[in-house]
């Protein structure tokens, strides 16, 4: 049975845990407008000074494969309809380089300005972290999930959660914290030239 977190908690994953699914989903049906609405998964690998390394440390729609696939994105979802998750990441921890301390997942709205949109028109969002058994397990059995409950009226990026290194360990903390500002904003904030 998986266990729901709130915001701000942090729970150690098994030792054991070799592969991990983070899967993201929302519902847009509080919006209204003319545009479509495209949320898009991300994912930043992150050293100990909380940057990347390098810009390839950065796994999104537009580079979907991090060094030795530590971090595979399997593809931008432009509905987010799926009736499950919207959009789905893959993390082989035994492959995540030493000297990342933290991965990052982060959910922006593609276009936000433009089109006016912002978190406040999602509703339902979450992110669940599964077991996954093989690299063939594209399904994998939840282990946590969190439930983001925050109205985010002005924000177009939303750091969702961080998985970070302890020692050998990996934790989960469910973030849940919002910014103005979408992709940009956090690739500049993360330390990718844009």
């Amino acid at each position: 049975m998986a266990v729901n977190l709130t915001k701000g908690q942090r729970i150690s994953l098994d030792k054991g845990m070799k592969m991990a699914l983070i899967g993201l989903g929302w519902n847009t049906d509080r919006y209204t407008g003319r545009a479509d609405f495209d949320l898009d998964a991300s994912a930043f690998l992150l050293g100990a000074n909380g940057r990347v390394r390098k810009d390839e440390d950065f796994v999104f729609y537009g580079n979907l494969r991090s060094q030795n696939d530590a971090v595979v994105h399997t593809g931008d979802s432009l509905s987010g309809n799926s009736g499950g998750d919207d959009e789905t990441l893959f993390i082989d921890f035994s492959k995540v380089p030493a000297d990342v301390d933290r991965i990052a997942i982060t959910v922006t709205i593609y276009e936000a300005e433009e089109r006016r949109q912002n978190f406040g028109q999602v509703s339902n969002a979450y992110v669940r972290l599964a077991r996954r058994s093989s690299e063939e397990d594209t399904v994998g059995v939840e282990e946590l999930r969190y439930d983001l409950r925050e109205d985010f009226s002005i924000e177009t990026a939303v750091v969702v959660c961080e998985l970070y290194r302890e020692g050998s360990a990996w934790k989960f903390n469910a973030v849940g914290s919002g910014y103005p500002g979408g992709l940009y904003a956090l690739c500049k904030a993360y330390g990718v030239n844009v």
